[in-house]
């Protein structure tokens, strides 16, 4: 299965809401920050989708995470 650009900026999103920035740096929570990581390399590459397999395990688990709760909300 393939994660999409746009999949993985609402997922992104998703995080953000659930994990916002804090302190006066507006640092990036640990979820965002692993995300942006993977978004950074898709852009990079010009990629427009990416194999979830090739996808470091604790993003991976962000982006199930954020399918769950996405197909919870669509119930």
């Amino acid at each position: 299965m393939n994660l999409t650009l746009t999949e993985l900026e609402q997922a992104i999103n998703y995080w953000r809401r659930m994990r916002p920035s804090v302190g006066e740096e507006r640092a990036l929570s640990p979820e965002v920050n692993a995300l942006a990581d993977v978004y950074a390399q898709m852009i990079f590459h010009r990629a427009a989708t990416l194999p979830l397999d090739q996808l470091p395990i604790g993003a991976r688990e962000l982006i199930d995470a954020w399918r769950r709760a996405r197909e919870g909300n669509a119930a």
